[in-house]
């Protein structure tokens, strides 16, 4: 028997099904074993409508493992990892990787909103899966806080539940006339029944800031027509703890797709916020997200009636009107589709305070930082790093506004800020800053016995000898893009008096046969540009 009394099956002859992590309208979330690979999984078991003819319900599995194969094909830090799409008796089930830590909707929950520096990584992490997400051709369609994990060790964020809502059968209202989703987070174009596309998942993005800032949606109501006259109509107010990313909220809040605020610029202001304190102000010619959403003539999937003015529109009560109409003829079919993985483990292994987790479009996960000194970081953890070359950056040769990819010597890619210099130092190489403010250090070696973790144990141990003052040091068992890591964080007093306190990220993992360590040390009040940083490394790490 299961762990909550239920008989313990085997899918495909391979994954074992222990414990049910939750279940939700599509279907139930499983940890499990792969007994071929010896490793601990998540595996989604997707809900079968009985009701359907044989003929329907065999196109509908089709299509859930066709989008599922889809998004397996996606691979990003922070988009989950799905390692195999298989059918056993007629039912689909999608195997992911397990994250251990709970849900941003929990955290939420738990502890109450996150500050605006934390938000702001949030966002930059998912802007900068969503833009992977979308160069392949794959909308999310469900966007909100139970859909984005956060890692416990390492407090990466990871978006899940891809196409969920199209996996359902329900692209749009008007295809089905049903509608899977969570309305309080859905883009207005979709509210209205038109096909929606990259903006729409936009959209939802600048509800889930300003959820994560307030504790709730700005569109919440107490009924369903109030939450679509909400989105529709309304005039939209973000949430007062959302001021000091206003540009940004307002922008994504944008109730035309084709004005509305895209994922580069986003990402580009975001990291401005972090780099400086303040968001760049994006000009529109009209109040942004002020005006009700009246589709185009190229929005609209049924004819419209002809303006000499310009481009044909609905006017808003039209389409809230409409919407009003199709939700009805859903009935109270109206459900989230998605299901929260919870990874059920501990969270001791959460990054301290002064380490805000998530942070850009990375890992998130601190780096313990070796000073070009030797230090203990770079010498004995081996390669640290959240999902090297899976980044947007790492796979269109790009990278981030104010930071440029080197293409080092040693064999490896990533981003590092335009004015870091190289500096080799015998197996390590390091990136450095004008006065050596922020050490970026890269080595990679051999895989060592024991792996990663112990790899940065052997370094923690051997810590006070080689960072002097070391203190608060804690190492933490991970994964990195489905291959065994480990994360290290500490602090120290510095080399010399004067250069002072600092603080270091350090993540090791093993890849392809070698074993990789990306760390960064800085002043112990800088450590938010630290972590900036070593995401950005991270992110746009390619190995090889």
């Amino acid at each position: 028997m299961g762990t909550d009394g239920e008989a313990v099956r085997l899918v495909a002859g391979r994954y074992r099904l222990e414990a049910r992590l939750g279940r939700g309208g599509m279907g139930v979330v499983w940890r499990a074993t792969d007994q071929l690979l010896g490793r601990q999984v998540a595996v989604k078991e997707l809900t079968v409508d009985d009701s359907l003819p044989e003929d329907d319900a065999r196109l509908r599995r089709d299509r859930t493992l066709r989008e599922a194969q889809a998004v397996a094909q996606l691979h990003h830090p922070h988009i989950i990892v799905v390692h195999d799409v298989v059918e056993d008796g007629g039912r689909p089930y999608i195997v992911m990787e397990l994250i251990d830590g709970g849900s941003l909707a929990d955290r939420i929950s738990r502890n109450g909103p996150v500050d605006v520096g934390e938000a702001a990584r949030i966002g930059i992490a998912l802007l900068s899966a969503l833009a992977t997400a979308h160069r392949a051709g794959v909308l999310h369609r469900d966007i909100k806080p139970a859909n984005v994990l956060v890692e416990a060790a390492t407090g990466r964020v990871v978006l899940t539940d891809f196409g969920i809502a199209q996996v359902a059968g329900a692209t749009t209202l008007t295809e089905t006339g049903s509608f899977v989703g969570s309305p309080e987070y859905t883009a207005p174009e979709r509210m209205s029944g038109t096909r929606a596309g990259p903006a729409s998942d936009l959209w939802s993005l600048g509800v889930l800031l300003c959820a994560a800032l307030s504790g709730e949606s700005p569109f919440r109501r107490d009924s369903l027509g109030g939450i679509l006259h909400a989105v529709v109509s309304d005039e939209i107010r973000p949430p007062a703890q959302a001021e000091p990313l206003l540009p940004v909220v307002r922008g994504l809040l944008e109730r035309d797709p084709e004005r509305r605020l895209d994922a580069e610029e986003a990402e580009r202001m975001l990291r401005g916020f972090l780099e400086t304190g303040a968001v760049a102000v994006v000009t529109t010619t009209e109040s942004v997200g002020a005006a009700p959403y009246t589709p185009t003539q190229r929005d609209v999937p049924r004819p419209p009636v002809a303006d000499p003015a310009g481009p044909a529109r609905y006017s808003p009560r039209g389409v809230l009107v409409a919407a009003l109409l199709v939700a009805a003829m859903a009935g109270a079919g109206v459900s989230a589709a998605t299901l929260l993985f919870n990874g059920g483990g501990g969270g001791d292994g959460a990054p301290g305070p002064g380490s805000t987790t998530a942070v850009s479009a990375s890992h998130t996960v601190p780096t313990p930082s070796t000073a070009k000194p030797s230090s203990p970081a770079s010498a004995s953890s081996s390669a640290s790093s959240s999902s090297p070359g899976t980044s947007p950056a790492a796979d269109s040769h790009t990278a981030p506004s104010g930071y440029r990819l080197a293409q080092d010597p040693a064999g490896f890619s990533l981003a590092v800020p335009e004015d870091f210099t190289r500096d080799p130092e015998g197996q390590r190489v390091f990136y450095l800053s004008p006065g050596q403010t922020f050490r970026l250090g890269i080595k990679v070696s051999d895989p060592q016995t024991g792996g990663p973790g112990a790899v940065m144990r052997r370094a923690a141990a051997e810590g006070p000898s080689t960072n002097p003052g070391y203190h608060d040091g804690l190492v933490s068992d991970t994964t990195h893009a489905g291959h065994p890591a480990a994360f290290w964080e500490f602090s120290w007093k510095g080399f010399s008096a004067t250069e002072g306190p600092r603080h270091t990220y350090d993540l090791c993992w093993e890849q392809g046969g070698r074993m990789y360590d990306v760390w960064v040390s800085a002043p112990v009040g800088k450590v938010r540009e630290a972590r900036e940083y070593f995401d950005v490394a991270i992110d746009t790490f390619t190995a090889g």
